[in-house]
């Protein structure tokens, strides 16, 4: 009977999901699932969605509740972390800030100034959680989905003994909607995604041995409405040859070419996909409409019907492997071990793995091809530089790391950028303790 923890299940869209995948598993329906979270309320709430789907499912899972973390941990077999570090009223700044300077963000979890900024506060909370692991549960499978992605799981491997992956649902979710452009079924198409989170590329697609890129081409050059659904990510396509695994939305912030002007955000970002990319602090307005009304939906969620169907995301079917069960491929971060030939080593990268019991083994990439490299060495320069900063409590060094980031760079000069990273630090102080030298520091 597998032990699963949910560290973080107040969010109850990805707890609700993630049980009812676990729990299709023959292998996985009697697991004791262990939901903590520190908010009592939200845990409460992801208690009793998850008892409903137990009890829907007839299955003979054992669900328990608790806000005491290494309690959650012992004796765990997998661990799926799904936190956030830091409320809206904190993180709001990640976003507010750099706009304010005209940096423009419209997502700002995963990179740039809000995204470095995240992973300050958020990984000194992994790797601890991974240090509870290495005490309580050394043999267990720890899946990441909190952002910024590559950042997390770069200081998780790097510091602690624990197998862990993170996992992103654009590299699947971005072949379904890349196979209904191009009319063929899923489940046919042929694919290879490498590179970094959020900018990982499908350096191979094909269906029945045939490459289908030359096909993509001439959709989305002829189509308006498959060009305008994607703007960001088909500019880059057309222009750089590959097409890339996350939204428009998020990839508009990653690099210089379509948030450094209002007439470029005005050409580029005005339509897309539910990432809606021309609309600053996006996803902050979202959130903050949630905080008022999060009872309300939960409660509904209470109410409504549950599809016990298996979704799309990896990770049941990791756990699934990782206890016993059928192997799996799937992509997910991992370091770097020489797996992709032209991105540093051990840098976090995005690539496929097979899960089997209590194993993940990647799989040998090779190159990407030099411009796909070229724009993910530059974020893993940052990702690296934040990712010393945040263990070490370095202000420099987060002041360097946002130097690099091309957004940042194309807006602004260095001075402007450290007045803008000293206004930034201002606002995190309290969940930032590791930055002890931060009075002395201009």
């Amino acid at each position: 009977m597998a032990r699963i923890a949910f560290i973080g299940a107040g969010s109850l869209g990805f707890t609700r999901g993630l049980v009812r995948d676990l729990l299709t598993f023959p292998l996985l329906k009697d697991s004791t699932l262990v939901l903590m979270d520190i908010h009592k309320e939200r845990l409460d709430f992801a208690r009793r969605n998850v008892e409903k789907i137990v009890q829907l499912g007839n299955y003979p899972a054992k669900v328990v509740a608790t806000t005491d973390r290494k309690a959650a941990l012992k004796g765990a077999d997998a661990v799926l972390v799904t936190i956030l570090a830091g409320d809206v009223d904190t993180w709001q700044w990640d976003i507010r800030i750099p706009n304010k300077y005209g940096v423009s963000t419209c997502i700002g979890d995963t990179r740039g100034p809000s995204g470095v900024f995240r992973a300050l506060r958020t990984i000194p909370v992994m790797v601890s959680i991974c240090r509870d692991m290495e005490k309580l549960c050394p043999g267990a499978l720890l899946l990441n989905y909190t952002n910024p992605m590559a950042m997390l799981c770069r200081a998780m491997q790097r510091e602690t003994s624990i197998v862990s992956s993170g996992l992103c649902h654009s590299v699947q979710g971005t072949a379904r909607m890349l196979a209904s452009w191009l009319k063929v079924p899923y489940d046919q198409l042929v694919y290879t995604s490498a590179g970094i989170n959020h900018l990982s590329w499908y350096v191979r697609l094909e269906h029945k041995g045939k490459d289908l890129y030359p096909r993509l081409r001439k959709v989305v050059s002829s189509d308006s409405k498959v060009y305008n659904h994607e703007q960001v990510r088909n500019e880059m396509f057309l222009h750089l040859g590959y097409y890339v695994t996350e939204s428009s939305g998020h990839n508009s912030e990653y690099n210089w070419w379509f948030r450094k002007r209002p007439d470029l955000i005005r050409k580029y970002c005005t339509s897309g996909s539910g990432w809606n990319p021309g609309r600053e602090a996006y996803i902050l307005d979202e959130y903050q409409s949630r905080k008022k009304t999060w009872r309300r939906i939960m409660r509904d969620t209470l109410k409504q019907p549950i599809n016990l169907e298996r979704g799309n995301e990896y990770a049941s079917s990791i756990i699934n492997a990782w206890m016993g069960g059928e192997m799996f491929e799937f992509n997910g971060n991992v370091p770097n071990t020489g797996l992709i030939d032209n991105l540093p080593r051990n840098a976090c990268v995005e690539i496929p793995v097979v899960a089997s019991r209590h194993r993940l083994k990647p799989t040998y990439v090779g190159p990407l091809p030099p411009q796909c490299a070229a724009l993910d060495n530059i974020s893993i320069a940052v990702e690296e530089m934040a990712v010393e900063a945040a263990l070490t409590g370095d202000p420099e060094l987060v002041f360097r790391s946002i130097c690099y980031d091309p957004l940042t760079a194309a807006v602004l000069s260095l001075a402007e950028i450290r007045r803008m990273v000293r206004d930034m630090f201002a606002k995190n102080l309290k969940h930032l303790p590791q930055f002890k030298k931060l009075a002395s520091w201009k």
